[in-house]
């Protein structure tokens, strides 16, 4: 492990795992803080009020087996502008998984590689609601990469209040991406299994009430990732790139396979429809990690998002067992556009921009009808040395022209998830891309964590505003922008 950076707040035992990440700008921080009236550089907006926050992997205790950053607990980091000034505050979300875990003083949880032996902990695979954030009814939601149970933090001071039961429904597991519909409020949720029904689909109101949930027809499971909807459909995914569930039964490991005679299927219902409503389109086979909008336009649905037609690279000679995880997490994906006819079941699909990119965000006003802009990260490619997940550049597209524009962050300076923050009072009636970008970038360099804003129209500058963290932010996974006037009323 020579050459390793030692943390003093990271814990010890992550330098006895040979695991990228766990080291580097992926060591975690032990360290919960509240700093206020933090430094600013260059000149913060006068009219940015809200909050940055981002989800992400901080494990306590030393994993059992193999870790993988789906493992790691979760921790939401917030970056509060109110009064031109800006604070800072960072919790772990407090699951029952950790409670569990802290209580016995270890970790007893397999992690997503396994094996997997349930017998050892009654949560089986570590729900750690570490993989998406987002604002709903008046609190912070947060939701785990395999469909666990949905947290509920207070967006002032992080606390975790608990699961978020949402009124009238049975169960709660709840897959991450499911989405806020800004014009209405209302909730479009998805969950998926083992066991059947392999899918389901939901609508809860602005309130947290249960409006809609049915059961959706798959052929098996499968590994969904995210879901759109329009003004008047939701767009559900099923993906030729799951487990093999006799592998699992058998010899209790996962095995993902990417099944190229499969066709890719999206099926499109009415936002409160039946299962049987749904109409599946095949398109070219793939696998969609993020959405970026979709939206109608006459007897057509269009879909923006970013496709990925390896989604299981081949691991590298010298990664052992840890090579299938680390090729999956080096992400070869690019901007992409589908577009379904609802009248003929015609399907068009092209490339968008070939550029290595994904954590594709837009602006949410717009979410549901049509829009043209985009901010992605940047992803070197393995021949460009991203031998794991970074994220090297923040990448504005004009979706329409596959025009693009971009900012590197600079030489070993890596960057997280960046939302879009309106501007106070803008609506469906503002121009699109009238706000801000915001990310949080960490200086391998120096180890100095930054968040950077800048003007949504002019990205190539450069950020208008650099506020300096009060400590390193480890790399994570989504990030949600809430406004002032949900935040702070």
């Amino acid at each position: 492990m020579g050459g390793v950076t030692h943390f003093e707040d990271a814990p010890q035992w992550i330098y006895d795992f040979d695991n990228p990440y766990l080291h580097g700008v992926c060591a975690p921080t032990l360290d919960e803080m509240h700093a206020a009236d933090l430094q600013v550089s260059g000149d913060l907006p006068a009219d940015l009020e809200g909050a940055y926050f981002r989800n992400g992997p901080n494990p306590v205790f030393q994993p059992k087996n193999r870790y993988h950053p789906f493992d790691g607990d979760g921790m939401l980091h917030g970056v509060y502008f109110r009064d031109g000034k800006v604070s800072y505050r960072n919790r772990y979300v407090q699951t029952a998984s950790m409670a569990q875990e802290r209580a016995d003083g270890k970790s007893v949880s397999p992690g997503v590689m396994g094996p997997f032996d349930y017998s050892v902990s009654r949560f089986g695979i570590k729900d750690t609601s570490n993989t998406d954030v987002f604002w709903y009814n008046g609190d912070l939601m947060t939701l785990w990469y395999n469909a666990g149970h949905p947290y509920r933090l207070d967006g002032q001071t992080l606390e975790t209040r608990g699961y978020y039961e949402l009124q009238g429904r049975q169960q709660r597991r709840m897959s991450a991406h499911s989405k806020v519909d800004w014009s209405t409020g209302e909730l479009l949720f998805f969950d998926y299994g083992d066991e059947p029904p392999f899918m389901t689909y939901g609508v809860a109101d602005s309130r947290g009430k249960l409006l809609h949930e049915v059961a959706i027809d798959l052929p098996g499971p499968r590994l969904p990732h995210d879901i759109g909807f329009t003004t008047h459909y939701a767009i559900l995914h099923d993906l030729p790139f799951f487990h093999d569930m006799d592998v699992l039964r058998r010899h209790k490991y996962r095995v993902l396979t990417f099944h190229r005679d499969i066709p890719t299927r999206f099926g499109i219902m009415p936002r409160r429809g039946s299962g049987s409503d749904v109409r599946w389109f095949e398109c070219q086979p793939c696998y969609i990690l993020h959405v970026t909008n979709c939206w109608e336009e006459g007897d057509w649905v269009v879909m923006d998002g970013c496709r990925s037609l390896n989604p299981m690279p081949q691991a590298q000679p010298g990664e052992g067992d840890l090579g299938s995880m680390l090729a999956y997490m080096r992400l070869e994906a690019n901007a992409y556009r589908w577009r379904f006819n609802l009248k003929t079941g015609e399907v068009r699909e092209s490339d968008i921009d070939v550029l290595n990119t994904e954590f594709n965000k837009s602006n949410p006003i717009f979410h549901g009808v049509k829009s043209k802009y985009s901010y992605h990260q940047r992803i070197p490619l393995l021949d460009e040395g991203g031998h794991t997940l970074r994220f090297t550049g923040l990448v504005k597209y004009n979706n329409d022209t596959g025009q693009r524009t971009q900012w590197d962050y600079g030489p070993g300076v890596f960057g997280s998830e960046a939302v879009f923050a309106p501007k106070p009072a803008a609506d469906r009636n503002s121009v699109e891309d009238d706000g801000y970008v915001l990310t949080l970038v960490t200086d391998s360099n120096d180890w100095q964590s930054h968040c950077l804003v800048f003007d949504a129209t002019d990205i190539e500058s450069g950020p208008v505003a650099r506020v300096r963290m009060p400590h390193r932010v480890p790399f994570g996974f989504h990030a949600t922008w809430a406004r002032g006037e949900d935040l702070y009323r």
